[in-house]
């Protein structure tokens, strides 16, 4: 069997456009699962029995179920209550922003768990609210702790979102499908598609690596 490099080549200027496009989204998931990942984590400790089960549910339903039928949820299901389509880069970012969330929010949770509660207490007896010693004293070094599994939170949400490829979103692995539905040539297509992603998640782990030394020496 011949091996075509002419094709890969050829090819790469469009799987690099999806690969930036794979960025682009992961990208923007992972904010947005960091933002409610935050809120949802320090719920997550609260004493509150409600809020507290409020974020547990949201938490154990999305860690729970897989990523693929909550993107069906979204971009099928959604649309049959709302009543109007919702668009496929919407959906995606939608669906993969609400899984992240979940797990960012047990990052979290473990990251404000290991700050010592000496410090809290310290807080208290300077007459700091609760939210003043979250925000001034706990998510500052929680969040110096958390790089590295954050990190590895955006590694797997960028392989992971590969799976908006079947709602039609063209990123790298769609456009990757579109090619070797043209060519009928699928290990040379699907294997540069494996490089691009090697390339993508080395080039994260070693800017993660890096912030964490910083953090180290600061």
């Amino acid at each position: 069997m011949d091996f075509r490099w002419d094709l890969i080549i050829r090819s790469m200027p469009v799987l690099l456009e999806g690969a930036w496009v794979t960025v682009k989204l992961t990208t923007i998931a992972v904010t947005i699962g960091l933002v409610i990942g935050t809120f949802v984590g320090m719920a997550r400790t609260s004493k509150n029995k409600i809020v507290y089960g409020i974020a547990s549910v949201y938490v154990d339903f999305i860690r729970g179920t897989p990523l693929l039928v909550q993107i069906f949820l979204v971009y099928m299901g959604l649309p049959q209550l709302l009543g109007f389509p919702i668009p496929v880069w919407i959906a995606a970012i939608t669906s993969l922003g609400v899984n992240s969330g979940a797990y960012v929010a047990e990052i979290v949770r473990a990251g404000i768990q290991s700050i010592d509660r000496g410090q809290v207490e310290a807080a208290r007896s300077l007459g700091m609210t609760h939210r003043q010693t979250m925000r001034y004293i706990i998510l500052p070094q929680a969040f110096k702790r958390i790089i590295p599994p954050l990190g590895n939170e955006f590694i797997a949400m960028l392989k992971d979102s590969s799976l908006v490829a079947v709602i039609s979103l063209e990123e790298l692995m769609r456009k990757g499908q579109i090619i070797q539905t043209r060519t009928f040539r699928p290990f040379e297509i699907y294997l540069a598609v494996a490089v691009l992603y090697l390339i993508m998640t080395l080039t994260i782990s070693r800017l993660v690596a890096f912030a964490e030394r910083r953090l180290k020496t600061e």
